[in-house]
Parts: structure tokens; C-alpha cells; sequence
């Protein structure tokens, strides 16, 4: 949220009312009517006032009326100001603490088995769905890269990556190039851009290659701009995660119709999606939340993400997350999330 929409809120008086509102929708996840927020805010308005501040709320994109109700519910926007200004966040209770550490110290020593049972706890403390990745490195460094012709205008991309990992990636191009025109480009890109994380190298090569279009050799251009493709894909996050407490989305009425259910699990199901996502916020310095379309994928504008990542050591990092209906307790859920990610990292790397 700007500042600028967070000012554009009218008054003190309009914003303890959207508060009150979203806290009641969090609750119930019904639409919220004048006479309800009367008797929730404790102001003595009357409902006639309390209409004309939820007009200006809903014209300023706040809130909405669906379906004609004669109540309101909160917009991506709003939750995103509650979330942001407005909400007042609770510290776990002592029980759920407790709980989390004697957990973690339990299996402090088996990281495998310790990733699934933070993941089954936190799902089960925040009754939502729950991640946890495994710890990788941060940075994708290109060692070195070299091109192999194979048949059906077909090349396979060899990338040695940070210290010892190669990984294979098979480029389809529109036509087919010789051995000779592969290694003039593998060499142009191990002279220029070794030693440098791939995802700068790609954009690197996007404006390089624009600037040298016309004295590049045709074919020499042609084949690096696919080999940003496999760029791209080998920077991509690789490791495994642990997903746990699905089920749970499907006690939220907004969630549990067929399509959107199957829309959501198949999204969970697939590795690359999920990793994709949670990468969002490995560099990240704390708690982060995406509400609804905020995550960059329509998919999830349903739902709302509350992520934090957790340093093992200055060269790996995991994410934890859990997912729910954008109508979240996001007052339990932020700490608990916090919390977590600061336990699993202390554990793993008890010296820091």
C-alpha cells in the first residue's frame, strides 16, 4: 500500500470503521451491514452516518457491496491498509510457543524430519495451509556454459552453476545451427558473463543484445537469445518444500467450492509453481504478506500468502508460509509465522 492511498482514507473516524468491518468479515465472512458495524465500532453514529462513510470507503476502493447486499465486504485494498496501518498484532500465546520449541529442539538434529513437523505445526496452530522449504543458496553464479547439437533443431544447454552443479537444459530453435556456430556463442557468453548470477546475465543480455543486433552475426544472436530461456530456468529455485494442511482451506465457504479447490490444489501440486512463489520473499528482512493478486498469480487471487524466510548460514535460506482465505486472522497469523521462521532458524544454525 502507498502512502498516497493510505492518506486518502478520510478520516480517524472512517478508518476505525473499516477496521471494525474487516474484523467482523474475519470473523463471519458475511457481508457486514450498518446496524452490525454500529453496534461493533461502540460509536454512536447513527446507520444513516455509518452509510455515508462506507459509500466514501467503497468509492475509494476500500470496500464493496456484493450482490446488491445491503452489507460490505473488504477489497484487496482494504485488507491491504488494515494489514499494513490499522490491525494490532497478538504475540502467540505462551502454549504456542512452547509448543513450537519443544518441537523443534526434538528433532533438531534430523533437518529432513524437522521441516515436515514445522510445517504440520504451523498448519495446525494457524488452521490453514502450511510451507516450509528446504534451506538453499541464494545465488545462481554461471561457471561456465557450452552447446551441443542434437537432432529436430534441437541443443542442449550444459551450465556448470556456483561450484560443482551442472545442469541440462534442451533449447528448441527455429532452425537448425552448426557445431562451429554453438561454440562461437558459448564462447562469447564464458568470455563476457562468467562469474556472474544468471538472472543478471539474462538481463544483461537483453539490452546487449539489442544494442549489438546488427553487427552481431545472425546466428550467433539467435542462438544466445534462447539461451536466456535456459538462463532463466536454471536460476530458477530448486530444492524441495513441505506443503501440509490443505484440507483445512476447504472450512472457508469462498474456498471450497469444486473449481476453486482444484484450482488451488493443483497449484499446490506442482514444485516449480510453489518454489517460484515462495522465492518472492527469500531476500526478504521479515514477515511478508500478499493479499489476492498481489502474489503475481491469478490463481492464488483468492487466497492471501504470509511468508518469512529463515538464514541457516550467510549462504542459505529457506521460506516458511502459511495460505489461507484473504479473510485470515492476520493478527494470530503474522506472529506466528514471525516467530516460527526465528525458531527454525536458531535451530538450524544454533552458533548464530
Amino acid at each position: 500500500m502507498t502512502t498516497e492511498a493510505i492518506t486518502s482514507v478520510p478520516n480517524e473516524r472512517a478508518q476505525f470503521l473499516l477496521k471494525a468491518l474487516i474484523q467482523r468479515f474475519i470473523r463471519d465472512g458475511q457481508p457486514v451491514g450498518s446496524r452490525t458495524l454500529s453496534r461493533d465500532s461502540g460509536l454512536e453514529l447513527s446507520p444513516a452516518t455509518i452509510r455515508n462513510v462506507m459509500s466514501d470507503l467503497e468509492e475509494l476502493g476500500f470496500v464493496s457491496a456484493p450482490h446488491k447486499s445491503a452489507g460490505r465486504v473488504p477489497t484487496p485494498q482494504g485488507y491491504r491498509l488494515f494489514v499494513d496501518t490499522l490491525v494490532r498484532y497478538k504475540q502467540p500465546r505462551e502454549g504456542e510457543i512452547r509448543k513450537l520449541q519443544s518441537q523443534i529442539k526434538r528433532q533438531q538434529d534430523d533437518p529432513d524430519a524437522l521441516l515436515g513437523s514445522v510445517s504440520s505445526l504451523l498448519s495446525s496452530l494457524t488452521k490453514l495451509a502450511s510451507i516450509v522449504t528446504a534451506p538453499r543458496g541464494q545465488r545462481a553464479i554461471l561457471r561456465q556454459i557450452e552447446f551441443l547439437v542434437l537432432s529436430d533443431n534441437r541443443i542442449l544447454a550444459i551450465l556448470v552453476i556456483n561450484d560443482r552443479e551442472v545442469q541440462n537444459r534442451i533449447l528448441h530453435t527455429a532452425q537448425p545451427y552448426t557445431a562451429g556456430e554453438l561454440q562461437k556463442a558459448a564462447n562469447f557468453i564464458n568470455d563476457n558473463y562468467v562469474g556472474n548470477d544468471l538472472m543478471e546475465i539474462r538481463e544483461r543480455l537483453i539490452k546487449d543484445l539489442e544494442q549489438t543486433r546488427d553487427s552481431m552475426n545472425r546466428a550467433m544472436h539467435d542462438i544466445i537469445s534462447v539461451a536466456q530461456s535456459a538462463m532463466e530456468d536454471a536460476a530458477s529455485p530448486q530444492g524441495e518444500f513441505v506443503l501440509t494442511g490443505e484440507t483445512n482451506l476447504m472450512d472457508f465457504a469462498e474456498l471450497s467450492d469444486i473449481d476453486t479447490l482444484r484450482r488451488l490444489f493443483e497449484a499446490f501440486s506442482k514444485k516449480r509453481f510453489m518454489l517460484k512463489l515462495l522465492d518472492k520473499s527469500i531476500n526478504a528482512s521479515g514477515v511478508q504478506v500478499f493479499i489476492g493478486e498481489e502474489s503475481g498469480y491469478q490463481i492464488l487471487d483468492e487466497v492471501s500468502v504470509v511468508t518469512a524466510p529463515y538464514r541457516v548460514d550467510p549462504d542459505h535460506i529457506g521460506v516458511l508460509a502459511v495460505i489461507g482465505p484473504t479473510r485470515m486472522e492476520y493478527d494470530r497469523v503474522v506472529p506466528i509465522v514471525d516467530i516460527t521462521a526465528r525458531l527454525l532458524a536458531s535451530a538450524l544454525n544454533p552458533h548464530s
